[in-house]
């Protein structure tokens, strides 16, 4: 495993690290405590020393068996979580200091924890990164030492260059990869003048950049890949990137042509994204324990060739670009 800095906050982080979402979120499985305890020990052996949460993963179930399992390694391991998805209805005007901060509270009850590492505000409206008074509350809270740093978990480049105006955002959460690029236009420039750290989030379109997703696939009821993929439930950029399926798994048949060598896409989907030196870390989840090898095993990987990269440009302009680019 290689590390990287995760901006100002002081943290030398796995360049493969692992979210949880799997574990506690929308993809059509009961919460395994087991299975999640056998995935976090797995991917600590393999190295990985920053894993991402947050309070709505399984209404806490995630934070508690992600901090139950932290706390029986000797390791040092960094947690992230996130507050604000649990708003109902999420709109601007309910994100306030004081809802937030209880949630916060209730994070470090999920976890016993008596700080938490990184504390993100977890994809609020876009109206809510022009309001300071929520960026200060946070400062109090690490004055108070409940909180170590601050970051956002956005689902716009607008949002992510707004967030990086306050000087006590460290990290931004923000999905890039072979189908979702635009970040690496602009954005990631900006970040890095300003030492933010960035964490990679929906690295392999929801499974899709696997390569092993066809026109029979069929995913579960409860499965955020069957309902959101018009968005009718949350962002539909978090559900396949927000490309259309079928063009989506055109795209990848592309992509096959240029890394034949790969049966498995992913490992090659996240070595792709950690070619840009500007990422701090990537966190793809993992449902399996072979899925958690799969992704780590992209940090062994050797460097793309730039012929390579440079097809992958042309599939993202030819299949892509024009449905997604400037949408998020």
């Amino acid at each position: 495993m290689k590390y990287r800095q995760l901006g100002t906050t002081g943290f030398k982080v796995s360049e493969v690290s692992l979210g949880t979402w799997q574990l506690g979120g929308k993809w059509g499985t009961d919460f395994d405590s087991k299975k999640a305890e056998e995935t976090l020990n797995t991917a600590i052996d393999k190295g990985v020393n920053f894993i991402d949460t947050a309070d709505v993963y399984r209404d806490g179930k995630s934070e508690n068996a992600v901090a139950k399992v932290v706390k029986s390694r000797r390791e040092q391991i960094y947690v992230a979580t996130k507050c604000g998805s649990k708003l109902e209805p999420k709109i601007a005007e309910a994100f306030t200091p004081q809802v937030l901060r209880k949630f916060v509270e209730d994070s470090l009850a999920n976890t016993g924890f008596d700080t938490l590492d990184l504390i993100q505000l977890h994809c609020p409206p876009t109206q809510v990164y022009y309001r300071p008074e929520i960026f200060e509350m946070f400062d109090k809270l690490k004055d108070q030492g409940k909180i170590q740093n601050l970051g956002v978990s956005v689902e716009k480049v607008e949002e992510g260059l707004k967030a990086i105006e306050y000087p006590n955002v460290t990290t931004v959460q923000i999905i890039y990869n072979m189908f979702r690029q635009r970040p690496a236009e602009f954005f990631f420039e900006q970040a890095n003048k300003k030492d933010v750290g960035i964490i990679v989030r929906v690295p392999l379109a929801s499974g899709l950049l696997t390569g092993k997703f066809s026109k029979n696939t069929q995913f579960g009821k409860q499965d955020h890949r069957n309902f959101n993929r018009d968005g009718k439930s949350f962002d539909k950029g978090e559900t396949f990137a927000g490309v259309d399926y079928e063009t989506g798994l055109h795209a990848v048949d592309e992509l096959k042509k240029v890394f034949p060598e790969h049966n498995n896409l992913a490992p090659v989907a996240i070595k792709w994204i950690l070619m840009n030196k500007n990422v701090s870390c990537v966190i793809p989840g993992a449902s399996k324990i072979e899925h958690v090898k799969s992704n780590i095993s992209a940090s062994e990987l050797p460097s793309i060739p730039d012929e390579k990269m440079e097809q992958v440009e042309e599939i993202y302009e030819k299949y892509i670009k024009a449905s997604v680019h400037q949408r998020w």
